[in-house]
């Protein structure tokens, strides 16, 4: 069963840095900040979901670790309540690398915290330098082992596209994130928002961000690798609402960006099976998990057109012991 969570945003709240592309206002779509009677009245209206039930309490946005104690424990204690009367799981916050501590671990394992997210964004000391990030790579290892030791749930955030990163950077990234074995990763391709650094850079001609289709096809990369190292992948690509439309300039943003990724994922293996098996040109069946249905064919039927384009009418089906990222394919002449 898949429970919803209730996301609190706590924009900018505790940051020390102003990193280059951050515009938490516009991502978040609040400009005030969250107090502990905010966290009573979303689990109130989420309550009316019966789906919420058994889902966490999420604090995300700024670095909730690195706000002023008293806030921080009052946001907890609003939050906790509702985890000690069954209504939720736990509390998982999301904070950066070099604002965790024993100290800090031991008030969130008070407070029913299961889950740490850490804005990690890059593992490149250059990378980060030029972001404005105020940590290094060696503060994202540190932080992530002692999450781990302690016993949270631990989440690394990355990006890919930051000022003065290549794919190259972002795939090694991603391998030592992959030597770090979190439980969970997000992946943002970068965006141009209003009043950032990362806008002035972008207008004055020295950044030059991804487009969409330039960004898929490198997260497609780093979906598999983390597909294949057994590590969940909860988000790929800067969710819809806030205020991210009215504040955007340019980078890769579309609200079925990770469909686009996956897209591309499977026109590739698809192609891989033809080319390995030798499958001539015709009518063909394309097997898939069912879950994979909409990401095989790709949007606006752009796979079927591809591989039409190859000689191959392909017809997709489904098979439930296809596994995710996996295709068989027939040739079938009475499709």
């Amino acid at each position: 069963m898949r429970h919803i969570n209730v996301a609190l945003f706590v924009p900018h709240e505790g940051c020390p840095n102003q990193c280059s592309f951050c515009n938490q206002r516009a991502i978040s779509g609040h400009k005030t900040q969250v107090k502990p009677s905010d966290v009573d009245s979303a689990v109130e209206v989420a309550m009316n979901n019966p789906d919420s039930k058994g889902g966490e309490i999420a604090f995300f946005g700024g670095s909730f670790t690195a706000i002023d104690r008293e806030t921080m424990v009052s946001l907890l204690e609003s939050a906790y309540k509702h985890v000690a009367d069954g209504k939720f799981k736990g509390i998982r916050v999301s904070t950066r690398p070099d604002a965790v501590d024993e100290e800090i671990c031991s008030i969130l394992k008070k407070y029913g915290v299961t889950a740490v997210e850490l804005g990690a964004q890059s593992l490149d000391d250059n990378v980060l330098m030029l972001n404005r990030r105020g940590h290094t790579a060696d503060d994202v290892a540190k932080a992530t082992k002692l999450l781990q030791k302690e016993g949270f749930e631990t989440g690394l955030q990355m990006m890919t596209g930051l000022y003065g990163s290549t794919d190259e950077d972002s795939i090694e990234t991603a391998r030592k994130i992959i030597e770090l074995h979190p439980d969970t990763v997000r992946i943002y391709p970068t965006v141009v928002l209003e009043k950032t650094q990362l806008c002035e850079l972008y207008r004055s001609g020295e950044y030059q961000p991804q487009d969409v289709e330039s960004a898929a096809e490198l997260c497609a990369v780093l979906l598999e690798m983390f597909e294949e190292a057994k590590i969940k992948v909860i988000r790929t690509g800067l969710h819809s609402g806030g205020d991210v439309e009215g504040e955007f300039v340019a980078g890769a943003y579309h609200p079925a960006f990770k469909e686009i990724c996956e897209s591309k994922i499977y026109l590739k293996k698809a192609m891989e099976f033809i080319r390995q098996n030798k499958i001539p040109e015709g009518k063909i069946e394309i097997r898939v998990n069912p879950k994979a249905v909409s990401q095989m064919t790709g949007q606006k039927k752009a796979n079927i057109q591809a591989l039409k384009k190859l000689g191959y009418d392909a017809k997709v089906t489904v098979d439930e012991s296809i596994e995710k990222y996996k295709v068989y394919i027939l040739r079938n002449e009475t499709l």
